[in-house]
Protein backbone atom coordinates (compact mmCIF):
# COMPACT_ATOMS: atom_id res chain seq x y z
CA UNK A 1 0.00 0.00 0.00
CA UNK A 2 1.92 3.13 -0.94
CA UNK A 3 0.70 6.52 0.92
CA UNK A 4 2.03 9.87 -1.05
CA UNK A 5 2.04 12.70 0.91
CA UNK A 6 1.05 10.85 4.44
CA UNK A 7 2.80 9.38 7.34
CA UNK A 8 2.84 5.77 6.04
CA UNK A 9 0.83 3.03 7.64
CA UNK A 10 -0.69 2.58 10.30
CA UNK A 11 -1.53 -1.00 11.44
CA UNK A 12 -4.07 -1.06 14.06
CA UNK A 13 -5.62 -4.19 15.73
CA UNK A 14 -8.87 -5.07 17.34
CA UNK A 15 -10.24 -2.10 14.87
CA UNK A 16 -13.59 -2.66 14.43
CA UNK A 17 -14.50 -1.11 17.61
CA UNK A 18 -14.19 0.52 20.47
CA UNK A 19 -10.85 2.33 21.56
CA UNK A 20 -9.26 0.32 18.15
CA UNK A 21 -11.89 1.69 16.24
CA UNK A 22 -11.36 5.46 17.03
CA UNK A 23 -7.50 4.97 16.68
CA UNK A 24 -7.84 4.07 13.31
CA UNK A 25 -10.44 7.56 12.54
CA UNK A 26 -7.61 9.12 14.25
CA UNK A 27 -4.73 8.28 12.60
CA UNK A 28 -6.21 8.30 9.50
CA UNK A 29 -7.25 12.15 9.74
CA UNK A 30 -3.15 12.80 10.84
CA UNK A 31 -2.41 11.60 7.78
CA UNK A 32 -1.98 7.46 7.68
CA UNK A 33 -3.27 5.28 5.37
CA UNK A 34 -4.49 2.27 7.63
CA UNK A 35 -4.93 -1.49 7.63
CA UNK A 36 -7.68 -2.59 9.98
CA UNK A 37 -7.60 -5.76 11.80
CA UNK A 38 -9.77 -7.83 13.50
CA UNK A 39 -12.25 -10.82 13.30
CA UNK A 40 -15.01 -9.29 12.24
CA UNK A 41 -15.17 -8.24 8.86
CA UNK A 42 -18.36 -7.06 7.73
CA UNK A 43 -17.48 -4.03 10.48
CA UNK A 44 -13.83 -3.76 9.60
CA UNK A 45 -15.41 -2.69 5.76
CA UNK A 46 -17.93 -0.76 7.07
CA UNK A 47 -15.15 1.37 9.33
CA UNK A 48 -12.91 1.08 6.06
CA UNK A 49 -15.36 2.75 3.68
CA UNK A 50 -16.41 5.38 6.34
CA UNK A 51 -12.74 6.20 6.92
CA UNK A 52 -12.06 6.46 3.64
CA UNK A 53 -14.91 8.75 2.94
CA UNK A 54 -14.78 10.98 5.33
CA UNK A 55 -10.45 11.94 5.37
CA UNK A 56 -9.39 10.66 1.59
CA UNK A 57 -6.68 8.21 3.26
CA UNK A 58 -6.14 4.41 2.05
CA UNK A 59 -7.63 2.08 4.18
CA UNK A 60 -6.86 -1.66 4.03
CA UNK A 61 -8.79 -4.70 5.65
CA UNK A 62 -7.33 -7.66 7.27
CA UNK A 63 -9.43 -9.94 8.79
CA UNK A 64 -7.62 -11.78 11.01
CA UNK A 65 -8.07 -14.05 14.91
CA UNK A 66 -5.14 -12.90 16.78
CA UNK A 67 -5.71 -15.99 19.14
CA UNK A 68 -5.62 -18.41 15.93
CA UNK A 69 -1.60 -19.24 15.40
CA UNK A 70 -2.38 -19.38 11.13
CA UNK A 71 -4.03 -16.17 11.60
CA UNK A 72 -1.53 -14.20 13.70
CA UNK A 73 1.27 -15.23 11.48
CA UNK A 74 -0.26 -13.65 8.78
CA UNK A 75 -0.39 -10.60 10.16
CA UNK A 76 3.15 -11.12 11.43
CA UNK A 77 4.24 -11.64 8.40
CA UNK A 78 2.80 -8.49 6.79
CA UNK A 79 4.52 -6.35 9.51
CA UNK A 80 7.85 -8.10 8.95
CA UNK A 81 7.33 -7.57 4.96
CA UNK A 82 5.24 -4.60 4.24
CA UNK A 83 7.82 -1.65 4.14
CA UNK A 84 5.50 0.77 3.92
CA UNK A 85 3.91 0.41 7.79
CA UNK A 86 6.01 3.05 10.14
CA UNK A 87 3.22 2.48 13.14
CA UNK A 88 1.79 -0.38 14.98
CA UNK A 89 -1.13 0.02 17.48
CA UNK A 90 -1.33 -3.04 19.56
CA UNK A 91 -5.14 -2.72 20.93
CA UNK A 92 -6.98 -5.69 20.25
CA UNK A 93 -7.55 -7.21 23.78
CA UNK A 94 -9.98 -9.42 26.14
CA UNK A 95 -11.23 -9.23 29.40
CA UNK A 96 -13.06 -10.64 32.61
CA UNK A 97 -14.05 -9.72 35.80
CA UNK A 98 -14.61 -13.32 37.08
CA UNK A 99 -12.68 -14.33 40.38
CA UNK A 100 -10.84 -17.63 39.94
CA UNK A 101 -13.44 -19.79 41.30
CA UNK A 102 -15.83 -18.48 39.04
CA UNK A 103 -13.78 -18.21 35.80
CA UNK A 104 -13.56 -20.69 33.00
CA UNK A 105 -9.80 -21.90 32.31
CA UNK A 106 -9.74 -22.72 29.09
CA UNK A 107 -11.83 -18.66 28.51
CA UNK A 108 -8.18 -17.08 30.54
CA UNK A 109 -6.12 -19.02 28.72
CA UNK A 110 -7.24 -17.63 25.30
CA UNK A 111 -7.29 -14.32 26.76
CA UNK A 112 -3.50 -14.84 27.50
CA UNK A 113 -2.95 -16.12 23.62
CA UNK A 114 -4.56 -12.56 22.94
CA UNK A 115 -3.28 -9.76 25.48
CA UNK A 116 0.22 -11.75 25.82
CA UNK A 117 0.93 -13.76 23.27
CA UNK A 118 -0.61 -11.62 20.12
CA UNK A 119 1.30 -8.26 21.68
CA UNK A 120 4.17 -9.97 21.61
CA UNK A 121 4.63 -11.93 18.31
CA UNK A 122 3.42 -8.69 16.39
CA UNK A 123 6.18 -6.35 18.22
CA UNK A 124 8.78 -8.99 17.57
CA UNK A 125 7.53 -9.42 14.30
CA UNK A 126 7.58 -5.58 13.18
CA UNK A 127 10.75 -4.05 15.64
CA UNK A 128 13.31 -5.58 13.18
CA UNK A 129 11.85 -4.12 9.79
CA UNK A 130 11.61 -0.05 12.35
CA UNK A 131 15.22 -1.15 13.39
CA UNK A 132 16.20 -1.83 9.19
CA UNK A 133 14.50 1.58 8.21
CA UNK A 134 15.65 3.43 11.10
CA UNK A 135 12.35 4.88 12.47
CA UNK A 136 8.33 3.51 13.53
CA UNK A 137 6.26 4.06 16.37
CA UNK A 138 4.77 1.21 18.52
CA UNK A 139 1.74 1.86 20.71
CA UNK A 140 0.86 -0.89 22.93
CA UNK A 141 -2.70 -0.70 25.18
CA UNK A 142 -2.52 -1.83 28.50
CA UNK A 143 -4.98 -0.98 31.28
CA UNK A 144 -4.82 1.08 34.80
CA UNK A 145 -5.58 -2.51 35.62
CA UNK A 146 -1.94 -3.48 34.84
CA UNK A 147 -1.03 -1.17 38.13
CA UNK A 148 -4.33 -1.70 40.33
CA UNK A 149 -3.87 -5.64 40.24
CA UNK A 150 -6.92 -6.43 42.45
CA UNK A 151 -9.53 -4.55 40.25
CA UNK A 152 -10.48 -7.28 38.13
CA UNK A 153 -9.99 -10.56 36.72
CA UNK A 154 -6.39 -11.67 38.13
CA UNK A 155 -4.77 -12.94 34.64
CA UNK A 156 -6.66 -9.81 32.75
CA UNK A 157 -4.56 -7.52 35.60
CA UNK A 158 -1.56 -9.59 35.02
CA UNK A 159 -1.62 -9.57 30.92
CA UNK A 160 -1.53 -5.54 31.48
CA UNK A 161 1.14 -5.49 33.77
CA UNK A 162 2.76 -7.58 31.14
CA UNK A 163 2.25 -5.01 28.58
CA UNK A 164 3.73 -2.07 30.99
CA UNK A 165 7.16 -4.22 31.77
CA UNK A 166 7.27 -5.22 28.03
CA UNK A 167 7.24 -1.52 27.36
CA UNK A 168 9.85 -0.84 29.55
CA UNK A 169 12.20 -3.58 28.22
CA UNK A 170 11.50 -2.50 24.49
CA UNK A 171 12.12 1.29 25.50
CA UNK A 172 15.59 0.21 26.83
CA UNK A 173 16.63 -2.16 23.84
CA UNK A 174 15.66 -0.10 21.50
CA UNK A 175 17.05 3.80 22.69
CA UNK A 176 18.87 5.39 20.16
CA UNK A 177 17.36 2.94 17.28
CA UNK A 178 14.65 5.30 16.45
CA UNK A 179 11.50 3.23 17.48
CA UNK A 180 8.90 4.67 19.56
CA UNK A 181 6.99 3.09 21.85
CA UNK A 182 4.47 4.23 24.21
CA UNK A 183 2.26 2.25 26.37
CA UNK A 184 -1.20 3.57 27.17
CA UNK A 185 -3.26 2.46 30.27
CA UNK A 186 -6.38 3.86 29.93
CA UNK A 187 -9.03 3.40 32.84
CA UNK A 188 -12.54 1.94 32.56
CA UNK A 189 -13.61 3.09 29.36
CA UNK A 190 -16.60 2.87 27.20
CA UNK A 191 -16.37 -0.09 24.56
CA UNK A 192 -17.70 -3.40 24.14
CA UNK A 193 -15.14 -4.82 26.57
CA UNK A 194 -17.37 -4.31 29.20
CA UNK A 195 -20.20 -6.49 27.47
CA UNK A 196 -17.60 -9.22 26.92
CA UNK A 197 -16.41 -8.69 30.48
CA UNK A 198 -19.77 -9.75 31.50
CA UNK A 199 -20.04 -6.23 33.44
CA UNK A 200 -21.80 -3.90 31.38
CA UNK A 201 -23.11 -2.13 33.45
CA UNK A 202 -19.66 -0.14 33.76
CA UNK A 203 -19.67 1.80 30.44
CA UNK A 204 -22.41 4.01 32.34
CA UNK A 205 -20.49 4.67 35.20
CA UNK A 206 -19.39 7.77 36.40
CA UNK A 207 -15.12 7.24 36.58
CA UNK A 208 -15.93 5.55 32.91
CA UNK A 209 -14.31 7.59 30.05
CA UNK A 210 -15.26 8.04 26.27
CA UNK A 211 -13.13 6.20 23.84
CA UNK A 212 -12.81 9.33 22.17
CA UNK A 213 -11.25 11.32 24.71
CA UNK A 214 -9.05 8.18 25.62
CA UNK A 215 -7.27 7.79 22.09
CA UNK A 216 -7.42 11.74 22.03
CA UNK A 217 -5.55 12.09 25.57
CA UNK A 218 -3.09 9.49 24.46
CA UNK A 219 -2.51 10.45 21.22
CA UNK A 220 -1.64 13.79 22.40
CA UNK A 221 0.84 12.05 24.70
CA UNK A 222 2.46 10.25 21.88
CA UNK A 223 3.33 13.80 20.39
CA UNK A 224 4.54 15.02 23.95
CA UNK A 225 7.25 12.26 23.68
CA UNK A 226 5.66 10.29 26.73
CA UNK A 227 6.43 6.93 27.05
CA UNK A 228 3.68 5.53 29.59
CA UNK A 229 0.40 7.30 29.06
CA UNK A 230 -3.04 7.25 31.72
CA UNK A 231 -5.52 9.73 30.31
CA UNK A 232 -7.36 9.56 33.79
CA UNK A 233 -4.77 10.43 35.71
CA UNK A 234 -4.42 14.09 36.22
CA UNK A 235 -1.93 14.11 38.70
CA UNK A 236 0.95 13.46 35.78
CA UNK A 237 3.90 14.14 38.67
CA UNK A 238 2.23 11.18 40.35
CA UNK A 239 3.24 8.33 37.79
CA UNK A 240 6.93 10.03 37.76
CA UNK A 241 7.26 9.69 41.41
CA UNK A 242 6.06 6.28 41.07
CA UNK A 243 8.45 5.47 38.66
CA UNK A 244 11.40 6.95 40.29
CA UNK A 245 10.49 5.19 43.26
CA UNK A 246 10.02 2.14 41.32
CA UNK A 247 13.55 1.97 39.72
CA UNK A 248 15.41 3.21 43.19
CA UNK A 249 14.01 0.27 44.53
CA UNK A 250 15.30 -1.92 42.03
CA UNK A 251 18.68 -1.14 43.20
CA UNK A 252 18.65 -2.76 46.71
CA UNK A 253 17.57 -6.28 45.56
CA UNK A 254 21.74 -7.21 44.57
CA UNK A 255 22.52 -8.97 47.87
CA UNK A 256 24.04 -12.06 48.48
CA UNK A 257 23.16 -12.02 51.89
CA UNK A 258 19.47 -12.66 53.03
CA UNK A 259 18.03 -9.64 55.28
CA UNK A 260 18.69 -9.58 58.86
CA UNK A 261 14.94 -9.56 59.64
CA UNK A 262 14.58 -13.34 58.51
CA UNK A 263 17.20 -14.55 60.87
CA UNK A 264 19.08 -16.86 58.62
CA UNK A 265 22.71 -18.03 59.32
CA UNK A 266 23.96 -17.31 55.79
CA UNK A 267 26.66 -19.47 53.80
CA UNK A 268 27.73 -17.02 51.36
CA UNK A 269 31.30 -16.49 51.22
CA UNK A 270 32.22 -13.10 52.70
Amino acid sequence: MSSPAGKGVAVVTGASSGIGAVYADRLARRGYDLILVARNEERLTAAARRIESETGRKVQVFPADLSDKASLAKVEALLRDDKTVTLLVNNAGTGSVASILQADVDTITDMIALNVTALTRLTYAVVPAFVARGGGTIVNIGSVVGIAAEMLNGVYSASKSYVITFGHSLQNDLAGKGVRVQTVLPGATATEFWDVAGYAAQKTSAITMSAEDAVDAALIGLDNGELVTIPGLHDGDAWNRWEADRRELSKKFGNAKPAPRYGVKSTAVA
